[in-house]
């Protein structure tokens, strides 16, 4: 199956090296969530850095059936000053809400009740 990915480069040149990784870390998240149906993803660099380097500002949005998915934050660090840097952290997020959403829908996180919570308090 072959997930709807849309890449955007925002303010920038396009790299269809960088589009194709971005279409290999989307692909590889169908391993996780077979079930997930679009992928959107904008890059563009960091505005506000300028006198620090440039860093890369990567956003995923994601789509697949029970619900909707975003990842990607600008990072503090000089480590995004690489694209492919930038995409490996954003896809990674998104890959562990992707994880935890199928193990809560598997059943294999348990749920607290109501009760337990308060007893705990």
């Amino acid at each position: 199956m072959n997930l709807d990915v849309t890449i955007r480069f925002e303010d920038m040149a396009p790299s269809e090296a960088l589009a194709n990784d971005i279409r290999r870390h989307a692909d590889k998240l169908l391993q996780f969530a077979s079930r997930l149906q679009s992928c959107d993803v904008a890059v563009r660099h960091d505005a506000h850095r300028h006198t620090h380097g440039n860093r890369y500002v990567v956003r995923i949005h994601a789509v697949m059936p029970g619900g909707t998915f975003e990842a990607g934050r600008p990072s503090l660090d000089r480590s995004h000053e690489d694209a492919y840097i930038a995409v490996r952290d954003a896809f990674d997020a998104l890959r562990r809400q992707l994880e935890d959403h199928m193990r809560i829908r598997r059943g294999e996180v348990k749920r607290h009740s109501a009760h337990e919570t308060l007893a705990s308090e």
